[in-house]
């Protein structure tokens, strides 16, 4: 069974460089999944991440202020979370 990954929004929002209000917002419109624990959003990792790749500016802050300023480092070979997945198949 596969657990499932849950971040703050300001968590969320330090991670992806972006702002609170930008989390707010995606939540407000159903973009990403979400759950309230104690009064607080609780938004699902996995969800954010497919967001956060459908939108172009958001894509572009990540990659210049969030993690994905550190993808080349990890050689990350899942295009589910890479922002930036090899071009060729054999740089796995």
């Amino acid at each position: 069974m596969q657990k499932t990954i849950r971040l703050s929004v300001s968590e969320a929002a330090r991670l992806f460089g972006i702002s609170d209000k930008t989390i707010r917002r995606a939540i407000q419109d159903k973009k990403i999944n979400y759950i309230v624990v104690a009064g607080r959003y609780k938004v699902n990792f996995e969800s954010l991440v497919r967001w956060s790749q459908e939108k172009t500016h958001i894509k572009n802050k990540t990659e210049k202020y969030g993690l994905g300023q550190y993808v080349d480092k990890w050689k990350i070979s899942s295009t589910l979370f890479s922002p930036r997945p090899p071009k060729d198949p054999s740089d796995n």
